[in-house]
């Protein structure tokens, strides 16, 4: 596990007794500590938070802490005399004492050996006593259990607004008095954090059940915040903005029809009456891929499609019509003839790969790394006989990568303007970076994170994103990991400096799970800054972003959309929801595809700054 933020409150737990530590059960007058059992109902166990010290900088790899109780707020102290324990006492500013590293313990993830800074001895346990064991200072052993620490986070502090709503009470002799009662309602919250309507009906079609049209997706990925880049297969349904209104309409793919949409009216509804989208000449296969995105650069929206032949493009003429799709290039197509592109083993992205403001088609095959850029006339260049770059692939040669395993990005590590390679395997990160010339170096494994050996076993159970969330757009890596939000930035050499836990919440020790609670990285509030959305059990959580990978705790916005029956029943499989501006005010809203039909939850965040 990454050392947590200071803003998390630990355990800190040794590997060897599991046992945290904490004062003993009769505290000394010399302030030792010791780790030792707590009794259930006693009282809870220590609680620590890591300070960084002023002059550790984010780039180090062991930086300096100070490792501070988070009540009493006295610290983790050197012995008073040599050979004796451990102590808590009194902070003081720049004292080596009380400065410690954390040495990640090799191929033991989230294991920690904790250094003092002044003599380079580590944290070992003595001989255990009447009211626990003894933490004491020796040489580092590899071989010793008992100097390996693991950090646990404690739990989350959640924050919810409930409202509460006059309920009519019957008597026995006929008449009626009011109470106040709890109701399923949240108060609108102001400040930073967003909140958002209760969800409404909006529209009774496009849903799972048989009287709202019977829709299933089949294959493709899901864009998780109606944005354009994603491929959905036939019966999916999404948004995307289909006129260039800069709304959010409904489309959805008939299987073996086309494109059909319903447009946003602006205010949180759709129009009742759909209409086709798009109808190739040929009915579509079922394993054809679509998206829309502006290819021509001329500010609206084109229909893509991954075809049996290849990539074809149908342009969205002057009067919103679109005409037949015309293949740009032979390849990544699910056909021999374009490649043999397999959704569950070749993702495929529609990206500016050079700044240059134009979308290129990049593809992971078994080789590795295939591009198709697109020039100056908007001609898609074809494949070469060589992949770009021989890595990233689903091959052994091309490293092994899976998709539900190895999620992979293109992203700006650099901050150069190109996109380079970034991928999450078994060891950890792996970046190839490009150059000036469009071409892309050796990878390099700069990370020991994100990875399954980590603990990040799937890319479904343990969802990762690129994401700016600090000022500059540089690119940050951010993962719902086994403890909680992990982030990590992305420095201009296109290596990731070390991973911070900055928030325990929405991690599977929190209860968060891939088969139930689908969680996006979204900027909810529009300030510029990405936000983490969840949707949990009793409904949608948010935890808004404070800049340089910080978040607040989550707050519940909305008791909709959620996995228990109170707050809905949705389920990953059949009820697709999505963070989409359906209004144009700017504002992220939620909508999902439900049983009955379609559901809106409208973003109120800046109607109501002040109660």
């Amino acid at each position: 596990m990454p050392v947590p933020t200071e803003e998390l409150k630990l355990e800190i737990v040794n590997a060897a007794t599991g046992q945290p530590l904490g004062l003993p059960a009769a505290p000394s007058t010399d302030g030792a500590l010791v780790v030792r059992d707590v009794p259930e109902g006693g009282p809870r166990p220590g609680r620590w938070r890591l300070v960084p010290v002023p002059t550790a900088r984010d780039g180090e790899d062991e930086p300096a802490y100070v490792i501070r109780e988070a009540v009493g707020g006295k610290v983790l102290d050197t012995p008073a005399v040599k050979g004796g324990a451990v102590r808590q006492g009194a902070a003081a500013d720049g004292r080596k004492s009380q400065q410690w590293r954390l040495v990640p313990v090799e191929g033991e993830a989230g294991l920690h050996v904790i250094e003092g800074v002044a003599d380079g001895t580590v944290l070992d346990l003595a001989e255990p006593g009447e009211g626990g064991t003894r933490v004491v200072l020796r040489e580092h052993d590899d071989g010793a259990a008992s100097q390996r620490w693991r950090f646990v986070p404690a739990e989350p502090e959640r924050i919810a607004d409930p409202v509460l709503r006059w309920e009519p009470l019957d008597h026995w002799n006929g008449r009626r008095s009011w109470r106040l009662a709890p109701s399923a309602a949240l108060r609108p919250a102001p400040g930073a954090t967003p909140s958002f309507s209760d969800p409404l009906l909006v529209l009774e079609g496009f849903g799972s059940d048989e009287t709202a049209g019977g829709w299933k997706s089949e294959g493709g990925d899901r864009p998780p915040v109606g944005q354009p880049g994603w491929w959905a297969g036939a019966g999916a349904r999404f948004l995307a903005d289909t006129e260039g209104a800069k709304r959010a309409d409904i489309v959805a793919l008939r299987k073996g029809k086309g494109a059909v949409t319903a447009s946003s009216r602006g205010d949180g509804t759709f129009d009742e009456e759909e209409r086709v989208l798009y109808r190739p000449v040929l009915s579509p296969s079922p394993a054809d891929l679509w998206t829309l995105a502006d290819v021509t650069g001329d500010g609206r929206p084109d229909v893509v499609v991954l075809a049996a032949d290849g990539v074809l493009v149908s342009p969205q003429g002057e009067d919103g019509t679109y005409g037949q799709g015309a293949p740009v290039v032979k390849a990544f197509g699910h056909g021999g003839q374009a490649g043999g592109w397999l959704t569950d083993r070749h993702p495929r992205f529609l990206v500016d790969t050079t700044g240059d403001g134009r979308l290129d088609v990049v593809g992971c095959h078994d080789e590795g790394v295939w591009i198709s850029r697109q020039d100056e006339e908007g001609k898609f260049a074809p494949l070469g006989d060589e992949p770009a770059l021989r890595a990233f692939g689903h091959g052994e040669k091309a490293g092994g990568w899976l998709v539900d395993r190895h999620p992979r990005f293109l992203a700006d590590t650099t901050g150069d303007g190109r996109l380079d390679v970034v991928g999450c395997h078994d060891d950890g990160v792996w970046v190839s970076v490009q150059d000036e010339e469009g071409a892309f170096a050796e990878p390099l494994y700069v990370l020991d994170d994100f990875g399954a050996d980590q603990g990040w076993g799937s890319a479904r159970e343990h969802p990762r994103f690129m994401a700016g969330l600090s000022e500059g757009g540089a690119s940050w890596l951010v993962g719902f990991g086994p403890q909680g939000v992990v982030v990590s930035r992305a420095r201009e050499d296109g290596t990731f400096a070390r991973s911070r836990l900055v928030l325990n919440d929405f991690g599977t020790a929190q209860g968060w799970s891939g088969e139930r609670h689908p969680r996006f990285v979204a900027d909810v509030t529009g300030d510029g800054t990405p936000d983490l959305v969840g949707f949990g059990d009793q409904g949608v959580w948010v935890a808004h972003g404070l800049g340089d990978g910080r978040f607040e705790q989550a707050r519940l916005v909305c008791r909709g959309f959620g996995y228990a029956e109170e707050a809905g029943g949705w389920r990953v499989d059949r009820h697709p929801r999505f963070l989409a501006d359906v209004t144009g005010d700017g504002r992220l809203d939620l909508v999902g595809f439900g049983g009955p039909g379609v559901y809106v939850a409208r973003n109120l965040f800046r109607r109501f700054r002040t109660r």
